[in-house]
């Protein structure tokens, strides 16, 4: 397939439900691998694919995504291409898969940087780009999804800075069952903390702007060159995409769902600027 990658060494099974290995591919880079026979659904594959475009698109920061053959030779070689289902394992199927590049190497990441998936409190304050928490929430009322947000922090050697990478799509469009149950507490940050700069609808500019603005053209051309057999009913993928045209305009609904809430998420959204909206 064009622009796909052939993966050319196993380095580790990741952590997770979808049961991803991290892996060498032809390119140089490393990529966490998503197979089709993954615990959770094959449709997670073509979610992962389609948000992440659709979030590199208006501009929020996600890492590189790429379709990633991953050949019966290698399958056969490694010992460690599995899934585990409670005490049954089964092998890795070969085939095209999902593949997301991780955020540092893995090899030389004590040069390169570290990477970290939870950070205290106060090292929040610390996330350069935090006000992004705000925009990957449009993102995840838009799509969807029904998983908390996730992401990564990482920062180079000797720096004290660290930079948000948002990750794992797979829950856009109710993973597997690809339908809309839109709730208030789906597609949020565990944590209120990056949350707190939110004023009112101006904090979730650029981004909530540029959902609203994006062409129908600009929409399906992010299913582009999803394999067909992540999908199963092509006409579904067809049916998604114009969900997503649609939903666009309910994106504000959907965060106002969220911002009345019993968690209260803004606090600093004064009544004011409530009214004033």
């Amino acid at each position: 397939m064009p622009g796909s990658v052939i993966a050319v060494q196993h380095i580790r099974r990741m952590r997770g439900g979808a049961q991803g290995h991290l892996m060498r591919c032809s390119d140089g880079h490393f990529y966490v691998v998503k197979f089709q026979n993954n615990p959770q659904h094959i449709r997670v594959l073509a979610n992962e694919l389609l948000a992440t475009r659709l979030a590199e698109r208006i501009g929020l920061s996600v890492t590189q995504v790429r379709v990633v053959e991953v050949t019966e030779w290698l399958i056969r070689n490694t010992n460690e291409l599995t899934i585990e289902t409670g005490a049954m394992s089964r092998r890795c199927v070969d085939g095209l898969q999902f593949g997301a590049r991780f955020v540092v190497d893995p090899v030389t990441s004590g040069d390169a940087g570290q990477v970290f998936d939870y950070l205290p409190e106060g090292a929040l304050e610390r996330v350069t780009n935090v006000r992004e928490f705000a925009g990957m929430l449009c993102l995840d009322k838009w799509t969807c999804n029904t998983n908390g947000r996730q992401a990564v922090f990482s920062r180079k050697s000797r720096e004290r800075n660290y930079r948000a990478t948002f990750i794992d799509q797979g829950y856009c469009f109710n993973a597997g069952e690809w339908t809309f149950p839109d709730s208030a507490m789906r597609g949020v940050y565990a944590r209120n903390d990056v949350y707190k700069h939110v004023r009112g609808w101006d904090d979730f500019e650029p981004w909530l702007s540029a959902i609203e603005k994006l062409s129908d053209e600009a929409i399906a051309d992010c299913a582009d060159g999803i394999p067909p057999e992540w999908c199963g009913d092509t006409g579904e993928l067809e049916r998604v995409i114009g969900e997503l045209i649609t939903r666009r305009t309910r994106v504000r609904d959907l965060i106002t769902m969220f911002r009345e809430c019993s968690r209260e998420p803004f606090p600093n959204w004064t009544r004011a600027q409530v009214a004033v909206q």
